[in-house]
């Protein structure tokens, strides 16, 4: 009896002088694992007589249920330390402010775009978007820039690693053009079908802002940038009509009618005559001086061909402008390369 006491007061000084849950694991091996000393008491019980077995093996499970019990006290002790100091080393202190998510708004560029689209809207332009990745045709062949064509050489640039139906590499689009063909094209038979009835040709309006892609890299210059085009089609459209659309525009997109606009003599191959846009504020940090903000012609008969219209009955004209460089005017940026660069510093200024 009084073997059995000292071993269940050794059993739970060990358990006591454990630190960690492994230590205790170890000191429970010595007591009641398969060599055990409890165990091994066990054991021996039976080379005993009934009489003494019955006895003697009451007294030890008692002693085994004690040292149990210590075992459980001990690791209940060790798991509420444990909690304890994860809750130490994980604890917030609620009396700081919360982490609040802060609120976006819309970079430069796109509220360019949307003003835009409000305004050429407000004149009965529709808005067409499609693809970024282009076939050569659409991207070149349809506005009369055939293979080798010099003109190429700034625009014919980033391709990607698929090819079209007739074997020919996609390119990321150098401009918006495009979508004025796919507009066209898919009005095209509405157009065919007023004729064949004698009713007036109905007028193509539509812009196509959007991203495009070319070598360039400069603080006025990027290799992704965006890109406007307009297109205005019917039987009787002509350089007076985008004289009065683009002036109007810039009017109401600057909110002035402090300015000069020019046309002046250029080249584009989709276009002829064709022109550049420029504008000249009187009043103002840039007063006085002109500024290139688009590129304009009445639409060549070849393009007009791949419309799938007839150039004898359709003319009008198409333009192209930057939103980038328009953006950089309303709002006075200096490098284009900022809006590009995701500095919340420079952009929460529009915000």
């Amino acid at each position: 009896m009084d073997e059995l006491d000292t071993l269940v007061q050794q059993a739970q000084a060990d358990f006591a002088a454990a630190r960690q849950a492994a230590e205790l694991e170890n000191a429970k091996a010595r007591y009641l694992g398969k060599s055990g000393a409890l165990t091994e008491r066990l054991k021996a019980l039976g080379a005993l007589p009934p009489e003494q077995k019955k006895a003697l093996g009451a007294e030890i499970n008692a002693a085994k249920a004690r040292v149990e019990a210590a075992l459980q006290a001990r690791r209940d002790q060790l798991a509420a330390a444990e909690l304890e100091r994860q809750l130490q080393a994980e604890a917030l202190d609620v009396s700081l402010p919360g982490r609040r998510r802060g609120q976006g708004g819309l970079h430069p560029v796109s509220r360019t775009i949307e003003r835009i689209e409000a305004i050429f809207g407000s004149m009965g332009f529709d808005v067409a978007e499609g693809p970024e990745i282009e076939t050569d045709w659409m991207s070149f062949t349809a506005l009369n820039n055939p293979e080798n064509h010099p003109a190429r050489s700034m625009q014919d640039t980033f391709y990607v690693d698929l090819k079209d139906a007739e074997g020919r590499w996609l390119n990321l689009r150098p401009h918006t053009s495009p979508m004025q063909v796919r507009y066209a094209r898919a009005h095209a038979a509405r157009h065919a079908q007023a004729i064949a009835q004698g009713l007036p040709i109905p007028e193509i309006r539509v812009i196509a802002p959007g991203r495009t892609y070319r070598v360039d890299s400069d603080a006025t210059h990027s290799p992704m940038f965006h890109q406007c085009e307009g297109l205005w089609m019917g039987e009787n459209v002509s350089f007076k009509d985008l004289k009065v659309v683009f002036s109007d525009f810039i009017r109401r997109f600057f909110e002035t009618d402090e300015f000069d606009l020019r046309f002046r003599p250029s080249y584009f191959p989709f276009t002829e005559p064709s022109a550049e846009i420029d504008i000249a504020f009187r009043s103002g940090p840039l007063a006085g001086r002109w500024l290139e903000v688009a590129g304009s012609g009445q639409v060549h008969p070849n393009v007009v061909r791949h419309y799938g219209l007839d150039p004898e009955r359709h003319i009008g004209f198409a333009f192209g402008m930057g939103p980038d460089r328009l953006a950089m005017l309303r709002y006075g940026i200096d490098d284009l390369r900022l809006m590009f660069d995701g500095d919340l510093r420079f952009l929460q200024q529009f915000n």
